[in-house]
Formats: C-alpha cells, sequence, structure tokens
C-alpha cells in the first residue's frame, strides 16, 4: 500500500522503532551507504528537494536525509515507493533482498546462515522457550522482562529477527530439529496468559511438523544433566558440526570433535531424561487446558 495516498501523515523516527543499523555492523553500514546515495543520487536528478520528496512517500524531511545518509535502515514500502516516485523501473525495489538481511542484528545474521545450511538441529534452552519456537507476542513479554531494559526499537527489531529465523520450517527438504524444553518455562505466563495460551497452541502445531521432535523435561524429575546450561548441535550435510554451550569453551562455538562429543552426550542424557514426544504432546495439551 502507497504511503503516499495519506500525505498528510509523515512518518518521523517515532513510526520506525528498531530500524536502526549497529554501529559495529561494518557489512550493514556499506549496504546502507551504497542504498542512501543512490537513493539521494536519484532524487537529486529526478530535481526533488528532500521535503517534496518526502512528502511523497510519506516520510519526513529528517528521515529521508536519515536513510540517505545510511543512518536509518529503509522499509521495503519506502524503496518500493521512492522506485515508483523516481521512476527507477524496479531497481530502487530490487535492494529490498540485501537491506531485509541488515534488518537483523549481526550476531543473528551469522546465526540464521548457519541454521539454513544445517541439516540436524539439537537445542536445549534451560531458560526459555527457544527463540525458533517463540510466537512474536511471546518474544516481546520476554525481552521486556530484560533488565537493563532494552530500548523499544531494540525489542522491536530482535522480534523481527526471531520471526525471520523462523524459516529454517519452511525449507525444501526440511533439517531434523530437536527441542527440550523445561516445563517451568511453559507455565510462566510471560507476556499475559493470552501470550502464554498463543505460545503453547504454537508448540503444539510446530510439534506436528514430521521434521520436528519436541520434548519437555518435567520439575519433578530428580536427575537432570542440564542444569549447566543450554546446549545448540548443528550438523552439516558435509559431516562438519557446530556446537555452543556455556560449559564448553566458555559458550564460544567449538568444531573440535572433543567438544562435541561432550555436548552430543550431554543432550542426548537430556533427552533420555525428558518425557518422549508423544508424551510431551500430551502434556502441553494439558497445560493449554489449564491455561
Amino acid at each position: 500500500m502507497s504511503m503516499e495516498a495519506d500525505p498528510g501523515r509523515l512518518r518521523t523516527e517515532a513510526d520506525e522503532l528498531g530500524w536502526e543499523v549497529d554501529a559495529d555492523d561494518e557489512w550493514g553500514l556499506a549496504v546502507l551507504g551504497t542504498v542512501g546515495r543512490q537513493l539521494k543520487l536519484r532524487r537529486e536528478t529526478a530535481g526533488l528537494r528532500a521535503g517534496e520528496f518526502g512528502e511523497r512517500v510519506g516520510y519526513g524531511e529528517d528521515m529521508v536525509y536519515k536513510i540517505e545518509g545510511g543512518k536509518r535502515i529503509p522499509r521495503p514500502e519506502y524503496l518500493d515507493d521512492a522506485d515508483r516516485v523516481l521512476g527507477a523501473d524496479g531497481l530502487i525495489s530490487a535492494m529490498k533482498e540485501d537491506v531485509e538481511k541488515v534488518r537483523y542484528p549481526k550476531k543473528v545474521r551469522a546465526l540464521r546462515e548457519l541454521e539454513a545450511k544445517a541439516v540436524e538441529l539439537q537445542l536445549y534452552d534451560p531458560l526459555n522457550v527457544h527463540g525458533l519456537l517463540q510466537t512474536p507476542e511471546y518474544a516481546r513479554g520476554l525481552l521486556l522482562m530484560r533488565r537493563p531494559a532494552y530500548g523499544l526499537d531494540e525489542v522491536e527489531r530482535f522480534i523481527a529477527a526471531r520471526v525471520a529465523r523462523k524459516a529454517v520450517f519452511e525449507r525444501d527438504p526440511a533439517p531434523e530439529v530437536s527441542f527440550v524444553l523445561e516445563e517451568w518455562t511453559l507455565r510462566r505466563p510471560l507476556g499475559g496468559r493470552a501470550a502464554l495460551r498463543g505460545q503453547l497452541e504454537h508448540l503444539l502445531e510446530v510439534a506436528g511438523l514430521r521434521n520436528v521432535e519436541l520434548q519437555v523435561m518435567p520439575m519433578d524429575r530428580e536427575e537432570h544433566a542440564g542444569l549447566a546450561g543450554g546446549i545448540e548441535l548443528l550438523k552439516f550435510e558435509d559431516g562438519s558440526a557446530v556446537g555452543r554451550s556455556p560449559v564448553v569453551a566458555q559458550g564460544r562455538p567449538v568444531h573440535e570433535p572433543k567438544h562435541l562429543h561432550i555436548l552430543e552426550l550431554r543432550y542426548g542424557i537430556i533427552r533420555a531424561q525428558a518425557l518422549t514426544p508423544r508424551e510431551s504432546l500430551a502434556f502441553i495439551e494439558h497445560l493449554l487446558g489449564e491455561t
């Protein structure tokens, strides 16, 4: 939908929470700098002042300058409207793919690239519902709990990043994905009861996928191999793997067979101690009925 249809309402920074790039993101800054220069060059070639152009695309003059200066990430709609107003024949709109990648923090982009290549993922988070499983509402409630608090723009950016990572479930061929969730994370109503209910419903939906195994670790277990921290194990088609856990190499990603063996051993024990996938599905259905 074009923003030009409402010229009296020009967007400002208050409308663009979460559309800034990290200061240490060299690649992101380079992409935005290139996009901004192209936008400015085409605007000036068209004989439009920043304010005039802003009115046509629904943005304030200050926002136009910041986007052209590479200080703000332009929305996809902005690029589409700019393409139309400047008569760029799709050349500006074509920049949306690279700009979309800049939208997410550098660390998240690196993780997403690994997840996109993995043929098997084994994931355990002892503190929260894993990020790949979070609904936007649950993620917002979780992020708003952080102290010191995130800014609202940071919250929206992290939510967008987590939603984007869910593309791993849409791949073809799909990777094999295993999750172990803690019971207490499925009971705490972060973001409110409605958000928790939506999260539980989403877990049931994901658990129904043929390539996903979801298990719950009950709180009444007398033995638990995962108390030292979470585990991430990603395996790739060429036989290589990468793992991460607070108990190995101080949480840094590891590739060495001896470290990977430790993580795989711990994950296997955790899975054996948790409810089976079938039992876990019934358990989540029970919790949903109580919510």
